[in-house]
C-alpha cells in the first residue's frame, strides 16, 4: 500500500520540531509493571461544590495543556526529557452518589499508591472535596502526614449543614483522626474569604495559617522553607493541596470563587519549586478549575506549570 504522503492516521496533525520534546511526550499510561519518577492520577469530581462548578473537567484539560510546554528548563539548563510520567487515569464516578465517589477516590488513590511505581505524585481534581479521600490514603499508606495548603478558604466548615462538601475536606481529615491541626498549613487565606467562627477553630486546631498579609510580609519562599523543614521533622510525608484560588484572579481567572488580593503566578511557582526541594514532600493536588469559567486556559497552563516546578527539580 503506498504510503500518504501528508496524512498521519491516528496521529495529531501538529508541527513537530525533532529537537524539542513536549512534556506530554514523557508520559505514559499505567500498565502492571510501570516505574517512573512522577504519578499523575485524575480525580474526576466536583459534585460536591457548594458553587456551581466543572471542575470534574479540569484534568483532562490541564493534561492538554502540558502539551504546550518543552521539558528543557533554560533556567537550570537541564533537559527532563528521560523524566518518566505515569498516567493512572481518571476515576470512574458514580453519576449521583456523592458518597461512592468519595469512596471510589479514595480505594483509587490506595492501588496506585500500593504499586508503588513511582516516588513523586500528582493529583488533578476536581473541588477541593477531593483532597479528603485522597490524603486518607496518603495518610494510611505512608503514616503520619503533614499538609500545605495553598487557599483562599480555610475548607474548615461545619458538615451539618451540606456535609461533606469542596468546603470541609480539612475538618474531615482532622475530625476522623488523618491529620492533626498541628500537621496543617494554610497559606494565602484571603481577606473577607472567612467567616470568624472558622478563624476560631483553626486557631483551636492548632493550624498554622499565613495570611496573604503574613506572605507580603514575611516572603513565600521563607514561609514554605520554614515550614516543609518543620513538618519533615515532625511527619512521614509532606503533602501539598493547590486550591487555584489562592492565586488572584488576575492570574486564575477560571476558578468558581475568583478574588482579588491572591497570589501570583510567581509566588505560587516559587513556593512550589521550594517545596520540592524537601525529600519528604512526595504529593501534590490541584484543585478549583473550572475551565468553562476559564480565559484561554490561563488557569490550566498555570496548573502545569506547577506541575512542572513540583517534578523537576
Amino acid at each position: 500500500m503506498e504510503h500518504f504522503r501528508y496524512l498521519r492516521p491516528g496521529k495529531p496533525a501538529v508541527f513537530k520540531d525533532q529537537y524539542v520534546t513536549k512534556v506530554t511526550e514523557t508520559i505514559s499510561a499505567y500498565v502492571p509493571g510501570s516505574r517512573g519518577q512522577t504519578a499523575i492520577i485524575g480525580l474526576p469530581f466536583s459534585k460536591s461544590s457548594i458553587s456551581l462548578s466543572q471542575a470534574a473537567e479540569a484534568p483532562a484539560r490541564i493534561r492538554a495543556a502540558l502539551g504546550a510546554y518543552s521539558t528543557y528548563s533554560g533556567e537550570r539548563n537541564t533537559d527532563y526529557k528521560d523524566h518518566s510520567i505515569i498516567d493512572f487515569g481518571d476515576v470512574l464516578t458514580h453519576p449521583a452518589d456523592s458518597d461512592e465517589s468519595l469512596n471510589r477516590l479514595y480505594i483509587s488513590v490506595k492501588q496506585m499508591l500500593e504499586v508503588k511505581a513511582c516516588e513523586k505524585y500528582i493529583l488533578l481534581g476536581g473541588d477541593h472535596g477531593v483532597s479528603f479521600p485522597s490524603i486518607k490514603a496518603f495518610h494510611e499508606q505512608f503514616g503520619s502526614i503533614g499538609v500545605i495548603q495553598f487557599d483562599a478558604h480555610h475548607d474548615v466548615r461545619n458538615l451539618e449543614d451540606g456535609g461533606r462538601t469542596n468546603g470541609t475536606p480539612f475538618r474531615s481529615l482532622m475530625e476522623s483522626h488523618h491529620l492533626k491541626g498541628s500537621h496543617l498549613v494554610q497559606i494565602g487565606i484571603r481577606d473577607f474569604s472567612n467567616a470568624f467562627h472558622y478563624h476560631e477553630y483553626t486557631k483551636e486546631q492548632g493550624i498554622k495559617v499565613y495570611s496573604m498579609a503574613d506572605v507580603e510580609h514575611d516572603g513565600i519562599v521563607a514561609i514554605i522553607e520554614n515550614e516543609c523543614r518543620r513538618l519533615s521533622k515532625e511527619t512521614d510525608a509532606v503533602y501539598l493541596s493547590l486550591d487555584m484560588d489562592a492565586v488572584d484572579q488576575a492570574y486564575a481567572p477560571g476558578c468558581p470563587a475568583i478574588g482579588p488580593g491572591g497570589l501570583t503566578s510567581r509566588e505560587l511557582l516559587a513556593a512550589i519549586s521550594a517545596a520540592a526541594n524537601f525529600k519528604k514532600v512526595i504529593a501534590m493536588d490541584i484543585v478549583e478549575i473550572d475551565p468553562s469559567k476559564d480565559f484561554r486556559d490561563m488557569t490550566s497552563r498555570l496548573a502545569a506549570h506547577a506541575m512542572m516546578r513540583f517534578m523537576y527539580h
